[in-house]
C-alpha cells in the first residue's frame, strides 16, 4: 500500500515569475489582485511548495504532493544558488562580507548570516526580461553576484545585499541542492520523476 502511495505523489519545477505568490490560496486582504501559482499549471490537488520566493523573486521553485519530502528539503540544509542583480559595481570586500557572514535584521531582532558561497558573476547572465522593468545603465552601473545559502530567512538575499551597500535589483534562484534552473522560460513548470537532492 505504502509503494503504491509514493508512486502516486507528484512533482514539479517552476520557473516562477516576478509577482507572483508561492502558494495556490490566499489568504491575504488583497486576494483579487495577487498572482497565485495555480494560474501556470494544473496542478494536481495537494501540489505544495518546498519552501519560498517572495513575490519580487524569481526563478527555480520545486514543489511536491509530497509533505514529507518537502519537510525534508526544507529542513535539511541544501544549498540553494540565487543570483542577484545589485545596484552599483559590487566590491571584493563587499563578496568577502557576503562570505564571512553579515548583521540583517530578522523578526525585529539582529541576526548574523551563516559563512555562505558568494561571488561577482563577470558575464550578465542570459535570463529572459523581467515583467517589470529594472531600471536602466543611465542611473548607474549594476552587477550581478551568485549567492549560496543552506539557510533561508525570510528576504535574506536581498537583506544581506543591502547591509553590504548593494540593494537588489532583481533577485532569480537559480538552484536547489542538483537542480538547476537552466535555460527554462519565465512561467515554465517541468515534471520530475524525483526530487531527491
Amino acid at each position: 500500500m505504502q509503494e503504491d502511495e509514493k508512486k502516486n505523489h507528484r512533482h514539479f519545477m517552476i520557473y516562477k515569475p516576478y509577482g507572483y505568490l508561492s502558494q495556490f490560496v490566499n489568504n491575504g486582504q488583497k486576494q483579487n489582485s495577487k498572482k497565485l501559482l495555480g494560474e501556470l499549471f494544473d496542478f494536481p490537488d495537494g501540489t505544495m511548495a518546498i519552501g519560498r520566493l517572495d513575490e519580487k523573486s524569481e526563478g527555480l521553485l520545486l514543489l511536491t504532493t509530497d509533505g514529507k519530502i518537502s519537510n525534508h528539503i526544507c529542513s535539511s540544509g541544501i544549498e540553494k544558488e540565487y543570483y542577484a542583480q545589485v545596484d552599483g559595481a559590487i566590491t571584493n570586500e563587499a563578496i568577502s562580507k557576503l562570505t564571512n557572514g553579515v548583521e540583517i535584521g530578522f523578526d525585529g531582532k539582529k541576526y548574523t548570516t551563516n559563512p555562505c558561497s558568494a561571488f561577482k558573476v563577470n558575464k550578465t547572465p542570459n535570463f529572459q526580461e523581467r515583467a517589470k522593468k529594472i531600471r536602466d545603465e543611465r542611473h548607474g552601473p549594476t552587477s550581478w553576484v551568485s549567492i549560496t545559502l543552506k539557510e533561508g530567512k525570510f528576504r535574506q538575499v536581498r537583506k544581506m545585499t543591502s547591509a553590504v551597500g548593494f540593494p537588489t535589483l532583481r533577485l532569480v534562484r537559480v538552484r536547489v541542492g542538483n537542480i538547476q534552473l537552466n535555460d527554462m522560460l519565465i512561467g515554465e513548470v517541468k515534471e520530475l520523476q524525483t526530487v531527491l537532492l
